[in-house]
């Protein structure tokens, strides 16, 4: 298989595939970008190595597998799969993609590893539309569990089901998002609640230390709503924002006062050492005590309320997004099974409070929630949710 692009995604998707035995070409524009590229494999297996999870021998023949390129026709001229890990530009994309279409042979499969683009525009920009796919790691994608597969407009179900299955032949936890949705299903959950946290704090609601000290010590989160942005990039939620607002309207109507000082600023997060918080020496202390002001409840509301966007417009099932927050985000629960066991009900009379008092879409039932309590499918209790139960 090739690999193309040598970023943070790109030399952590060509170890994965390396270590469980797939011989990698790993494609650059640069030599240089190879070479650093090469030196961050080699430094990931030696922490495999030293916490042992593979041996010493492993990861030297994991290291073999791979083969520096910066040759279009020498990275693809003979693969079964290429995936593409370039930045988040369709122009590049679509070039990248149209390359591997001239060069690979003619049943290779082309995966996207884009975290909002289009799949089918990349796809069209091809002659095999029916071979391109969507396949969304995490970072870093040689240790993180989860997948997201995207089917395109035109990709074939044989396509679909041949990612899902290598998926799975690497350890991974493949869901899939049944239609090409700008965000897919992790994102698109995310940026919502992210936008929940800044509103709540634009409207004075509670600070952000109090916001990320309520998800965190009493959310069971992994990290604050904040501190998360501060992690991935606060360019990276901002630029995903957009994407959502264009695609859905007002339900993700951004919060510009918030982050786009930081980003024209270049106050990126931790890559820049400040964001919302101060990275400079280490991660953020974010008090126990501060919890409680910020209802979590209703980030939760806002959680479920887009997953039942994402099943009424038949993008993904509720264990598919359920899985797909858990091991990609390290959430305690699904939005869906959370829901299931508080009752949506709750969920419902959460939403029309928040919807009521702001009267702003992000806080709108979604028509299927409404629906679903309407007709009984409060949660478990009733014996029927967002899942049936026996």
């Amino acid at each position: 298989m090739a690999v193309i692009g040598t970023g943070l995604m790109g030399h952590g998707v060509a170890q994965a595939f390396a270590v469980k035995g797939y011989e990698v070409n790993l494609l650059s524009r640069s030599n240089d970008s190879l070479k650093k590229a090469v030196q961050e494999i080699e430094w990931s297996l030696n922490k495999f190595v030293e916490k042992g999870r593979i041996s010493r021998g492993e990861a030297e023949a994991a290291l073999s597998r791979i083969v520096t390129t910066t040759s279009y026709e020498e990275a693809a001229a003979d693969v079964d799969l290429a995936v593409e890990c370039v930045s988040e530009n369709m122009d590049l994309k679509r070039r990248v993609f149209s390359k591997i279409d001239e060069t690979a042979p003619s049943h290779a499969i082309i995966a996207t590893n884009t975290s909002t683009l289009s799949v089918t525009e990349m796809g069209k920009a091809t002659g095999r539309p029916e071979k391109t796919v969507g396949m969304h790691w995490f970072i870093p994608p040689q240790m993180t569990k989860l997948i997201e597969v995207i089917r395109g407009n035109d990709t074939s179900s044989e396509t679909v089901n041949a990612i899902m299955d290598v998926s799975r032949k690497l350890g991974k936890t493949p869901i899939l998002c049944k239609k090409d949705a700008r965000g897919f299903i992790v994102s698109r959950i995310l940026v919502a609640v992210f936008n929940e946290a800044f509103w709540t704090l634009t409207h004075g609601e509670a600070s952000m230390e109090e916001i990320d000290a309520s998800a965190k010590h009493i959310g069971g989160f992994p990290m604050g709503w904040f501190e998360l942005v501060d992690f991935v990039g606060v360019d990276l939620e901002y630029d995903v924002g957009k994407i959502l607002y264009e695609a859905y309207g007002k339900r993700f109507q951004p919060c510009p006062e918030l982050t786009e000082p930081l980003v024209k600023e270049r106050k990126l997060g931790q890559k820049t050492g400040i964001g919302f918080y101060d990275w400079s020496k280490g991660r953020p202390h974010i008090p126990s005590e501060l919890a409680g002001k910020y209802d979590i409840k209703r980030a939760w509301a806002v959680a479920a309320n887009e997953a039942a966007w994402m099943i009424q417009e038949d993008v993904a099932e509720p264990e598919s997004i359920d899985v797909g927050m858990k091991l990609g985000t390290g959430w305690p629960s699904g939005p869906c099974e959370y829901s299931d066991n508080k009752g949506l009900n709750l969920i419902l009379d959460q939403l029309e409070a928040a919807y009521s008092k702001h009267k702003t879409e992000l806080y709108k039932p979604c028509p299927l929630l409404a629906d679903y309590v309407k007709t009984g499918r409060t949660g478990k209790k009733a014996g029927k949710g967002f899942y049936r139960y026996s």
